[in-house]
């Protein structure tokens, strides 16, 4: 009869650490068993993974999720902390609603009260168009110079925001440029468009020397005065540029005016009003104003 012994793993010479019996090419396999501590940690993970899925939200069903033990969710713990932040801001967010406008200004803490929660809004809603301080980008306009095409006093910002532009808000402020050499029957022709473009380089200093810009000036004077002006500083009732000056929207070479003259331009900004409570867009309509660029 064989003894206990004689059933014993065989010894790796080399290493001095039993062997599983498993032998590949003259190698042996070791029999290095886990730490004891990695397998008490293991075993540990276990537990607390069966404890979590008993007492919280974990596998999905037909209809929902198993709720846990606690019925805890994430979501009813931010709503909750939602709606304790609005507890505490419900004082100053009803004395905001009841001031006017103008009035913020002059009263040093609701000024700070209104400009924190509308930056706030304005990096939730506002900042992926207009940048995250406001200083926009080719198409979005830059809030913090003193260009404004819809007009600048803090008034005419909440309307802004309220109504948007060119969006579904029934009062939206509107006003596109017209293509005027678009197809099939464009207003004005390519040389024609060619020559009004240098008449409105020209009146920022930019136009090339050689053009003809009286040529372009009565094709303003007949085409594009009704909007701009006759003295091309535009008109914000109808959101009309000033050509003018060196502030651009979507860029002051020729080939950039000549694309807007022949397609004309018609951005949109959506209507915040219905998304944003009339709190929220006083206080975006403050931020803003506050930016650098507001006109008193």
């Amino acid at each position: 009869m064989s003894s206990h012994n004689d059933h014993a793993a065989p010894v790796d010479p080399v290493t001095g650490m039993a062997t599983t019996g498993h032998s590949w090419d003259g190698i042996s396999e070791l029999n290095t068993p886990l730490p004891k501590w990695w397998l008490w940690i293991f075993y540990a993970t276990i537990v607390w993974a069966l404890g979590y899925f008993v007492v919280y939200p974990s596998w999905p069903l037909a209809q929902g999720y198993m709720p846990g033990i606690w019925n805890w969710s994430s979501r009813a713990a931010v709503s909750a902390d939602v709606a304790e932040l609005q507890k505490m801001r419900s004082a100053d967010n009803a004395k905001l609603a009841a001031m006017p406008l103008a009035d913020v200004a002059k009263d040093p803490k609701m000024l700070a009260f209104a400009q924190a929660q509308g930056k706030a809004a304005f990096g939730d809603n506002c900042a992926p168009c207009h940048g995250a301080g406001g200083g926009g980008a080719k198409g979005y306009p830059n809030l913090n110079d003193d260009d404004w095409l819809w007009g600048g006093k803090i008034d005419q910002i909440l309307e802004t925001i309220a109504v948007g532009i060119r969006s579904t808000h029934a009062q939206t402020r509107a006003g596109a440029m017209t293509a005027f050499g678009a197809a099939p029957s464009p207003i004005l022709n390519k040389d024609q468009i060619g020559q009004v473009a240098d008449y409105v380089l020209s009146l920022s200093g930019k136009a090339d020397p050689k053009a003809d810009v009286k040529a372009g000036q009565q094709i303003f004077a007949e085409n594009c005065a009704v909007c701009h002006g006759d003295n091309a500083k535009g008109n914000q009732d109808l959101g009309a540029p000033n050509l003018t000056d060196a502030i651009w929207l979507y860029g002051a070479d020729k080939a950039t005016i000549v694309e807007a003259v022949t397609n004309g331009r018609g951005g949109v900004m959506p209507t915040w009003s219905g998304r944003l409570d009339d709190t929220t867009i006083k206080s975006l309509a403050v931020y803003v104003h506050t930016l650098g660029g507001g006109v008193k």
